[in-house]
């Protein structure tokens, strides 16, 4: 994979503007064993298709996050585990894409397994989109954890049907992490980090988790056990907007 290291655009609250400045660069280059599935260069996550500035499936990250999630990486190894990631930087295009998403209430098509009980028109108050998001700040992302050699990743085909994502695991959708609880981006409050209602099993993998990426400087997201963000990011006021390619 190549190596990045770009000078995007900054974004404040009210304009977009061409200023120069080192952000993030591919994780690969700090770690090639951390498992990658970018979901939103794919068709399968919430919008059901691919998202605005995802040109390429790979995650990008600011220098103290990916060397942070190595450490995270090296301790999981000795367990026989593996981070994956679904998605580290976010170019402030695609959460304007998500926020068309979610105010377009006819579009209903992915329902049935990323929110079949929350109504599309309270996505935003109830905090599972924003019109901002960390993860355009170049070192917020949403990860799990799979085992050790993983297993291969079944491949979601469009148009296939849809399972609801707080089902049990040997019935959504067949994602190859340990047993977290729910699927990814399930907007449901099953997703919440310490949530009662999962198995003893899930509650376990997800303090492992939570465990390992606060000791490494993460902090996470309280609505959904895959978000981090790192305490001490570099950009904490700025939102990028470079395509990732």
């Amino acid at each position: 994979m190549s190596f990045y290291f770009f000078y995007p655009l900054l974004v404040s609250q009210a304009f977009a503007l061409s200023v120069p400045v080192p952000s993030v660069r591919a994780l690969t280059q700090y770690d090639t064993s951390i498992v990658q599935e970018i979901r939103y260069f794919g068709t399968h996550n919430f919008l059901g298709r691919r998202v605005a500035g995802y040109g390429a499936p790979e995650c990008w990250l600011t220098e103290p996050a990916a060397k942070a999630l190595k450490a995270v990486q090296e301790e999981l190894k000795l367990k026989s585990l593996s981070l994956k990631v679904y998605d580290c930087y976010r170019p402030q295009r695609a959460v304007n894409d998500f926020v068309k998403w979610a105010k377009n209430v006819g579009d209903q098509k992915t329902k049935a397994e990323f929110y079949p009980r929350v109504d599309k028109r309270d996505a935003f108050k109830l905090g599972y989109i924003a019109e901002k998001s960390g993860h355009s700040r170049g070192s917020t992302v949403d990860l799990t954890i799979v085992p050790r050699p993983t297993p291969q990743q079944v491949e979601y085909k469009e148009g296939q049907k849809l399972i609801d994502c707080t089902a049990s695991k040997d019935k959504r959708f067949p994602d190859n992490m340990i047993e977290m609880g729910t699927g990814y981006d399930c907007f449901d409050e099953m997703a919440n980090t310490e949530n009662q209602k999962i198995s003893d099993e899930a509650t376990k993998n997800r303090h492992l988790l939570k465990g390992l990426m606060e000791k490494h400087g993460f902090k996470n997201y309280g609505q959904e056990w895959w978000h981090y963000t790192l305490v001490s990011e570099p950009f904490p006021d700025t939102y990028f907007d470079e395509e990732i390619k």
